[in-house]
């Protein structure tokens, strides 16, 4: 079996593949402070609970956007799985052309989708990830990396509006009944959920016209299904996109028998 771990700002998601298939998936909040056995514990008690059988685990890998975390998940994998992971990132094979003025600036989870989108959905794709940040990744028929656009994530604003306000409340982010908010909660709601689907359709239409042709687009994040709803430009949500991607790299450079 193949550990794949999507070490994100706010989260770190976490998947176990048999195969091809996902056996199962776990999110845990991101720590840069947590010591390895610290991971270890929480990683070994999920397998546990799930009856995965940790000596099945063979192959490792992970992508970041946090640096100091690789090495701590590098000694999990060494320590209590007794395998060494694959990190992605430069001179790890992904079988994607980055076309940026630096492709060195390109973030590890954002080439991992684009080999995801472009693996599984074929033809030109771009891909949301909503997260922390809301990024839009430009993928071309050919599977190279034509760059994007990064936009602030849809929690960050929301949190921002109570942060840098008197008198405004923290909201939950749900879907609001409709765009004329009848109170202070419900117009926050319409302005942020409602105010996003516009950022989506409005850099969606920008990117399509500059890729010159109907690209898929596919969300993934864990805001996609909430704001797959409010915007018909989203097609497809695939919450394990990047631990797909990540897979797939896996199999690239897998060393053969």
């Amino acid at each position: 079996m193949l550990l794949t771990v999507d070490i994100g700002n706010t989260n770190i998601n976490i998947g176990v593949f048999d195969g091809t298939k996902l056996k199962g998936t776990w999110k845990v909040a991101t720590g840069v402070h947590r010591m390895p056995d610290e991971y270890a514990s929480l990683l070994l008690n999920l397998f546990d609970r799930h009856n995965i059988d940790v000596s099945k685990i063979t192959g490792a890998i992970l992508c970041s956007v946090v640096p100091t975390l690789v090495g701590v998940f590098e000694e999990v994998c060494r320590r209590y799985l007794k395998v060494s992971p694959l990190v992605v990132e430069s001179g790890v094979k992904t079988g994607v052309k980055i076309c940026l003025d630096n492709p060195r600036e390109v973030g590890a989870d954002r080439v991992v989708n684009a080999v995801a989108a472009h693996q599984m959905y074929g033809g030109s794709v771009i891909v949301i990830d909503l997260g922390t940040a809301t990024t839009f990744d430009a993928v071309s028929e050919d599977g190279d990396y034509l760059g994007g656009a990064i936009a602030p994530g849809i929690a960050i604003a929301t949190e921002a509006l109570f942060t840098r306000t008197a008198a405004l409340p923290r909201v939950e982010l749900a879907h609001p009944k409709r765009a004329v908010g009848r109170n202070t909660v419900a117009a926050m709601q319409s302005g942020i959920v409602f105010g996003y689907a516009g950022l989506i359709e409005g850099i969606v239409t920008r990117i399509q016209q500059e890729m010159g042709g109907k690209a898929k687009v596919v969300a993934t994040g864990g805001y996609a299904e909430l704001l797959a709803r409010e915007t018909p430009v989203i097609e497809v949500v695939n919450p394990d996109l990047t631990l797909i991607g990540l897979r797939l790299i896996y199999e690239m450079n897998k060393v053969k028998d």
